[in-house]
Formats: structure tokens, sequence, C-alpha cells
């Protein structure tokens, strides 16, 4: 076997072990610390993999693209109140070190990037909401 090839394959574990351990950091903010549902968390995932599949993230930006999928999807998938949403945004902050104004900056590359298209057809969501579900 070539050693590039060898290379790349680990590099590629890599980002996939990373995108994993960000997707449990995702749910846990999510769910636990600010209450959502299943079917908003899998709606930030189904973001999260939407920005990767299209080459989007990198390791300076992961973390604000996961925190405005999550707050995106919150926002869409879930009838919040602002205190609710200041709230989530606090705990996107204090849990994936972002700034404040950074990560409400980013909505708006990160909306651009998935074309504006946040209703998401069920048969993209069913996969992760049954995977969440049966890890509960």
């Amino acid at each position: 076997m070539r050693p590039e090839v060898t290379a790349k394959a680990y590099l590629e574990a890599i980002t996939k072990a990373g995108k994993a351990d960000l997707k449990r950091e995702m749910r846990k903010l999510a769910q636990e610390d600010c209450g959502l549902e299943e079917p908003t968390v899998a709606m930030a995932f189904v973001y999260f993999e939407k920005l990767a599949l299209k080459g989007k993230l990198n390791k300076q930006n992961r973390k604000l693209c996961a925190g405005a999928c999550v707050l995106l999807a919150a926002k869409i998938g879930s009838d919040l109140k602002k205190h609710e949403v200041k709230h989530l945004i606090d705990k996107l902050e204090e849990k994936f070190r972002l700034n404040r104004r950074e990560l409400i900056t980013f909505e708006f590359p990160v909306l651009v990037a998935l074309e504006f298209a946040l209703h998401l057809p069920e048969h993209e969501v069913m996969p992760h909401y049954r995977r969440l579900v049966q890890s509960s």
C-alpha cells in the first residue's frame, strides 16, 4: 500500500471521529442542557452533515458550524421564547467556547451554505431521529 493513501485514510478516520465527538457534544448540549427534543437535534445533525458534505467544515470553523446548526434547528424546530434562545446561546458559548457575536454572525453563512433550505424532508431527518431515540 502507498504511504500517502494510508495517511489519507488515517486523516479521514480522525475527521470522522472528531465529527462524531462534536455531534455527541451537540446532542448533550441541546437535549440535556437546553431541553430540546430529538427531532430538533436530528435537524441540527442533518444541517451539520450537509455542511460536511459540501466541504464547508474545517478545524477552525467546525464548532461555529455546529453551534449555528443547533441554533438554526432550535429556531425552526422548536417554539422557543426569547429567554430560551438566550439560554441556548449562553450554553453554546460556554460549551463550545465560542464568541457570542461570532456565533450569531456565523448563522448567515451557514444559511447560505444550506441554500436557505431549513425545512427538511422526513427521509433526511428520520435516520438521525431513530438513532437518537434508540440511544436514549
